[in-house]
């Protein structure tokens, strides 16, 4: 839930963070950016609180997902994911740097050039724009995973989609040529 004051509103007089129900909007975040100015409290800082939103189921069994931040415009991703023991990432490949931070659980590369790496709590891994793997958490695991552009991931069929299924280029390809 995003919580936001009012302009022109005041926190109550002992500076307490309960405020009363005109002073702050509550709205929930879909966690897609705006395109406003950055000169108000409004515009300049985005608080998400995932404890507050529901996980996601994705196409890939035991994988969930609560989405922090998406900005269509440059395809920027914040997501945490969640992991059920044995879930598989199947084939994809990272379009630009891939950034993740593992809470809890085992992030293993089952195939690809660094088969077998195995990254632990309180581990960081990212790996460069090109790289290709299909990766694995043998026991479940929590991350934390940042993404320059949306992962392409590669169907047997010989499609090429994002995490939803659609069609990868007709989504991102525009943004990804983006420096």
């Amino acid at each position: 839930m995003l919580k936001r004051r009012r302009p022109g509103a005041q926190k109550s007089r002992q500076g307490s963070a309960q405020d009363s129900a005109q002073d702050v909007e509550e709205e929930t975040m879909d966690a897609v950016t705006t395109k406003s100015k950055h000169d108000t409290p409004d515009t300049h800082s985005h608080v998400v609180r995932p404890a507050d939103m529901e996980w996601k189921k994705t196409r890939f069994p035991g994988c969930e997902v609560k989405g922090l931040l998406l900005d269509k415009a440059t395809g920027l991703v914040t997501a945490l994911m969640k992991f059920a023991p044995g879930a598989t990432l199947p084939d994809h490949e990272h379009v630009k740097i891939e950034q993740t931070y593992v809470l809890e659980g085992k992030l293993v590369d089952k195939e690809g050039p660094a088969k077998g790496l195995s990254v632990g709590p309180g581990e960081f891994v990212w790996r460069e724009a090109g790289s290709r793997h299909v990766a694995w958490t043998p026991e479940g695991g929590l991350m934390l995973a940042m993404f320059q552009v949306p992962n392409k991931f590669f169907e047997k069929d010989g499609r090429v989609t994002d995490i939803s299924g659609a069609d990868w280029d007709e989504l991102w390809g525009s943004v990804s040529n983006q420096t």
